[in-house]
Parts: C-alpha cells; structure tokens; sequence
C-alpha cells in the first residue's frame, strides 16, 4: 500500500538548541563507559558491588533528610494536592459500569486527561493488587516530576525514530503520549513495517513476474547515506526527492538528552524503585491468581527470533553431512587453493584427517568453558576441526561449488521444521561490505540453490570489521563499506528490472542486523564532532552508536523509498547489550525496532525501565550467554519477563550451543526447568517470539490472533496463544498505570504553574 501522507521529514535540531547541562551529562556518561572499558582485566569476572556499604548507607540518610525538609515545604504540599486532584479526577471519571469490578481495578484506572484508552468491560475477573496513599512516596515532588519529563522525552525521542524507519511502537505507549499533549490517538497514526505473506500453496517462490518498472532516479552517497534524486538535473543541483535524511547532529543530540538521564540521580532512583516495585506487584499477583491464570502447555508457535544461518544445524547433523559427501562425492572439486583445484579427498588428505574417524567431540565446534569471555576463540570453533578450508567448503554461500553443501545444509534445517509444523527461523546472513558484488551473488545462491522455505525469514547481518577492510586496502573510508552495503539495495528498488535476482531475494528479507563483539571498543569518543564517513580514513574501528547511526540512516531513507513504491520494508534488529558499555543500548533505543541480547539492562536501571515502558523486544539466548558472556543463573531473562519487558527465547547457534535436532526446544525446556517457569510464562515467551518476528501480519494474525494489534485481553486468541486472558489483563493494566504516572506528574506540573 502507498503511503498518502509523503513527504515525511526528519526534524533537525541544532547544537544551540541543547542544553549545555545535558551535553556535559552525556559527555561524562560516554566517558566513563570508555574508562570502564579500559580498566577490564581479569577481576571483571568477578562480580563485587559496585558501593561500599557506608557509602550507601550514608547516601540514604541524606536522602531521607532531604525528603524529610521538603515534605513540610508549601510547595511541596501544593504540587501534592494537584497531583492527588488528577488521580481523584482519573478515578471518578473512568469508574467502569460495574461497581465491584471498579473497586478491584481503581489503581491502574487511567488519568481521562492524559490518554484515550479505558479498560474494556469484557476485562477478566482476577485478584488485583492496588496501591493507596502517597503517590510518590521514597522521593520528593520535584525528583518524580524531573523524572517523569525526562522518561517521557526519551518516549517521544524513540516515537519520532520508530516511525520515520516504518518501526513499531506499541499503542498503549503512543495514546499515553498523545493524552500528555491533550490530543486523541487514531489507529491511522499507527505506522508498522511492511512485510510480504509467504507465497501460497501452488505458488512458485521464485516467480519473477509483475517485477515494477524502472524510476530512472539517480543515487548518489552524501555524509555516509545514500540520497535519492528525480533525474541528473536535480542531483547536479543537490535537490533530493523529498524523504527524510537523518543528519549525525541531530541524533547526537538525541542521543545525549537519553545519555543525559542515565547519569542523573533522580531519574534513576525513580526507575530502580518502578522495577522493584513491578517485580514485586508480579510476585503477588501469580501468588494469588495462581490456579486463575493456569493453562495447558500444549504446542504454541514459536520462531527462533535470532539464529545464524551458519551455526543453524546442530554439530551431529553437520558431521553426518560431513561423512554423508565424503562418501558419495569424494572427487568432486570443491575449492581451488593457489591456482590448484582440490578434490574433498584431497582436502582432507591435507588436513590429515579420515571423516570416517571424526566424533562430535574431534569435530571441536562446540563452545565451553574455554570460550568464555574470549570470542577470538568463539569465532574459531565456526571452523570444524580447526581447519578454514572446512568452512569455506561446507558453511559459505560464495565459493568454488556456488555454496551448495550450506544451502543443503540449510534446506534439511528447513525440511525439519517444516515438519515440526509449529516453529519458525529467522537466520541471519552476512554482507560484509567488501564489495557491491556481495548482494548479487547472495541473490544468485538464494534462487539458484532454491533456499526459500515458508518457515524461514531471513536478516541480513553485518559484522562490524572496517577496520580488519582498511588495514588489507580493501575500502579506503567507511563511506565505501556503508555505500558496499547499501547502493545495490536503493538500485534494486528504483529499477528491479534490472536486478530481477536481488528483487525477489529482497521479498524474503525482513530485517538487518550489526554482529560483532561488543566488548571490544573503539578509541573514539561519538559526538556531533564525529568525522563523516567519507572523512573516516582512519584504521581504527568506528564506535557501535556511529555504525548503528549510519546503517538506520540508509534503512530509514530505504524504507521510505520502498514504501513510496508498495514493496517490502526492513526492521533493525542489532545484537545489543550482550557485553561492553551501555551506551550500546542508548543507541539501540533510537534506532532499533527490536534487540538480541540485552543483558546489560541489567546495569542501568533508566534504560531497562525505559525498555519496558516502549515495550521493545528483546530476543534472549541464555545457553549462547552462558558459553561466551554470562553463567546461565545469572542472566536476566527471567526477571525482565517477570517486570513485563517483552522477552523471546533465541538458540544463536545452534551449532556451538546445542545438542539436540530441537535446539529451540532445548532452549524452553532448560529455561522451565531451571527457573521453574510457569506454562503461563513459556506460553507469553512464545507469544512475544510471534510478535517480535519478521512474519507478515497476515501470518501473525493466523498465528496468534485476528487481533493480535489491540492491547490486553482484547488482542489474545487465547485458543492460538494458550497465554491466560488473567496474564494479559494484569499486563495492560499495569503498563497503564506505569505510563498514567508519569503523565500525571506532568498534568500537575502545570496545573500548578497555570495557579501561580
């Protein structure tokens, strides 16, 4: 469908328009993370707390002793008495028909001023659990009011990026921000990505017909994004089609009012109380509705929402196809080394090694013990037995046999699920940059190989190694990488008849994704005084915020472009959060639709807060965390799923992680087991998995729910998801009255200032 509503702009800002305060803020937050990166060293293994316990202790006394001197100021009393005014005015104006239900629901009743959404009378009959007096007790007036601005800037902040990259931001979040500004929400707002249905029954994946006709718009690279042009008169005079292109200024400052908020005192101790408060209220709430909110856990749908193509078969699998090619195509020609073309007994004759003798154990791809906190090492067991020439045989799309033993591989992976009925995949493959010609060959082996299967999305990774690029001369700035990766797709969508191959491969895409190892880090510091791409001569890595920047700059400009012509559209789904600073998931809040890992949300209780108030998902792969980053008792999954953050299980690797044919499985089944999670739980995990994914609407709607977009019980099919009407209920109303209170705080604010 075309959009009626072009042309869309992004909104630029300034440096004179920021506040110096939160530049220096945002400075100190990013310095710290480079110290903190710095200063790693083995002890970092070891979790110690980060305060001495005098200090807390004596920080809280002067807490208290600040709240004690403000609670008897007029002030105080007078913002108290107009914020208890508009929770009164919440309660007396939005009471449901039926008086016992009204009383049981009175806490999470929403402010009628600040929000268009009411809770339906068909909500479900549970046990709630409400909270009378103080509003705001633990902290002062001013701290709640500073801190209920900021989270709702930051909310606004994401709302602007989400919608110019057609991301999702979810409904309840969007009404509480339209009643803040005393406006109404309308679906017609809603904007979503645009993802094309499987091909049905009896229709051929591969068709190249009703291919759309050629634009002749001209593109060209400007600081580091890829600008579109009507003709070569408009680009001589730098006259672009009217799309919005982000600018570095603009998202630096952005970034720095949310870097801002992560370093300031009150907004912290608001949100780490929120959490406590959500993991706390969740406790009670299973206790008393336990036997409510039962259900059976029969086969939900679920999709692997992060796996990589290259690791999506488990080491038994591999090593059979392995000996399976050995033994029927062992003259075959498969690589050509020096000049010299070498059969696959040669290569093994190389090697030193006889098929017939390898075990899982000696084909040595499984991750340990040893690969903790070392990915180096990580990223060597993708090579069976050590030896690269394995790899580049069995585990690559572009090599001397056109990458036919991986598609194979991947085909049997897609046969078995298939077969299972009830589970998607969502590999990932890479595009490294090197090169333009990257695209048209993925292309070639997609189509060629015929790889398409109805439960497979793929994303397209790319791993974040310019630096290893501009050390071997293959790129001479990151504008080349960023133009490698980018160009063919914006030709591909002005003139599809002449990239017929890369068009229809493009149908099945869904998303990008920026893999690496984020504990390393760069020696720049991200600003607005960041050099452009073109200007990026230097060997060093650029930061993870400039490379996430710069790649929702081209998807954003793409989408747009995309959606003007009625095709398919990309999400952003980076790896985040998995080790390194935080600032990662600063960058990832602006720019991402959803995320793979998150553990670091655990460190900042803002940004985590944050996460739950936009309900931005989180693909979640604790075995994978539990090899390379984080012991599996220790990963957050559990609590962030307990306080409402929107969680999916994810395999990662299947390969170095698992060791059975159902590696998803083996995921949920570990989780319930050592968590001891309820059926309700694994059900809404495998609910949120749907939501997260890259499937059509159409899909999801069969999958869990005609109405899967409306919030609470109204949006559950408790008949496809198993999930409990209760669960969902208690989901919506506490979302609600999170985002209620910081609207308040706001109504208060200037109710007061409108009496002085």
């Amino acid at each position: 469908s075309v959009l009626t509503d072009m042309p869309r702009q992004f909104p630029k800002l300034s440096l004179s328009e920021v506040d110096e305060n939160v530049r220096r803020l945002a400075e100190k937050v990013y310095a710290s993370a480079i110290r903190e990166e710095d200063t790693k060293d083995a002890l970092s293994l070891f979790t110690v707390a980060e305060d001495c316990p005098i200090g807390v202790q004596e920080a809280k006394e002067r807490e208290l002793q600040r709240e004690m001197a403000e609670l008897h100021s007029e002030e105080t009393a007078k913002r108290k008495k107009s914020f208890k005014l508009i929770r009164s005015q919440s309660m007396s104006l939005q009471i449901p028909v039926n008086p016992d239900w009204a009383m049981s629901v009175i806490s999470p009743i929403l402010s009628p001023a600040s929000t268009s959404a009411s809770i339906p009378d068909n909500a479900p009959e549970y046990q709630r659990v409400t909270i009378s007096g103080d509003h705001c007790a633990g902290i002062t007036v001013e701290d709640y009011e500073q801190a209920a601005k900021s989270l709702l800037k930051a909310l606004y902040i994401r709302e602007k990026y989400s919608k110019l990259a057609y991301h999702r931001f979810p409904r309840t979040t969007a009404q509480y921000l339209r009643g803040a500004e005393n406006e109404k929400w309308s679906e017609e707002e809603e904007v979503l990505p645009d993802i094309i249905p499987c091909p049905r029954n009896g229709e051929d994946p591969y068709s190249m017909k009703d291919i759309p006709e050629n634009l002749n718009y001209e593109l060209q690279m400007k600081d580091g994004i890829i600008n579109v042009y009507d003709n070569a008169e408009a680009m001589r005079l730098h006259q672009p089609r009217s799309l919005p292109y982000p600018d570095l200024e603009t998202f630096a400052i952005d970034l720095s009012h949310v870097l801002a908020m992560i370093a300031d005192g009150p907004t912290k101790t608001y949100c780490h109380r929120r959490l406590n408060f959500l993991a706390s209220k969740f406790n009670l709430h299973e206790m008393l509705n336990e036997m409510a909110s039962f259900c059976f856990l029969i086969l939900n749908f679920q999709v692997d929402t992060h796996i990589h193509a290259a690791a999506c078969m488990n080491q038994k699998h591999l090593l059979k196809f392995i000996q399976s090619t050995y033994k029927n195509e062992s003259d075959r020609v498969v690589v050509e080394k020096g000049g010299r073309k070498m059969t696959l007994k040669e290569v093994f004759d190389e090697i030193h090694m006889d098929p017939y003798d390898l075990t899982v154990d000696s084909l040595d791809v499984h991750a340990g013990r040893q690969t903790f906190h070392r990915f180096d090492k990580f990223n060597s067991k993708y090579n069976p037995v050590g030896a690269s020439e394995l790899r580049e045989i069995y585990l690559k799309t572009d090599n001397y046999i056109n990458g036919e033993y991986f598609a194979r591989l991947v085909k049997e992976v897609a046969h078995e699920l298939e077969e299972s009925k009830y589970q998607h995949a969502e590999p990932r493959l890479s595009i490294y940059g090197r090169s333009q010609d990257e695209w048209h060959n993925l292309a070639k082996w997609f189509i060629k190989q015929k790889v398409y299967s109805p439960n497979m999305r793929w994303i397209i990774q790319v791993p974040r190694i310019y630096d290893i690029f501009k050390s071997r001369n293959i790129v001479q700035n990151f504008a080349k990488m960023l133009e490698n990766i980018f160009l063919p797709l914006f030709e591909a969508t002005v003139n599809p008849q002449k990239h017929k191959d890369l068009h229809l491969f493009l149908k099945y895409v869904t998303g990008f994704d920026s893999v690496d190892d984020e504990s390393k880090h760069s020696d720049h510091m991200f600003s607005y005084k960041s050099p452009k791409p073109e200007d990026w001569i230097l060997d060093i890595n650029p930061p993870y915020s400039y490379y996430l920047f710069y790649m929702y700059a081209n998807i954003m400009v793409l989408n747009n472009l995309r959606k003007e012509r009625g095709l398919n559209t990309f999400m952003f789904r980076p790896h985040c959060g998995e080790a390194g600073s935080i600032t990662h998931l600063v960058s990832a809040f602006l720019t991402a639709d959803n995320i793979s890992h998150g553990l670091n949300l655990k460190k900042s209780p803002v940004l985590q807060y944050l996460y739950y108030l936009a309900q931005i998902p989180i693909a979640m792969s604790p075995l994978s965390n539990n090899s390379l980053f984080l012991e599996y008792s220790k990963n957050p999954l559990r609590e962030f799923l307990h306080k409402g953050l929107c969680v999916s299980l994810s395999t990662d690797d299947p390969l170095q992680f698992h060791y059975t044919k159902e590696a998803l499985m083996e995921e949920y089944a570990i989780a319930a087991q050592l968590w001891k999670l309820s059926t309700c739980d694994v059900c809404e995990i495998a609910r949120n998995s749907v939501l997260q994914s890259g499937l059509s609407h159409q899909e999801k709607k069969h999958f869990i729910g005609a109405n899967y977009l409306k919030e609470g019980p109204e949006g559950n099919d408790i008949r496809r998801t198993n999930v409990a009407q209760i669960r969902m209920a208690y989901r919506y109303e506490t979302l609600c009255n999170e985002l209620s209170f910081l609207v308040d705080a706001v109504k208060s604010e200037a109710i007061v200032s409108q009496a002085e």
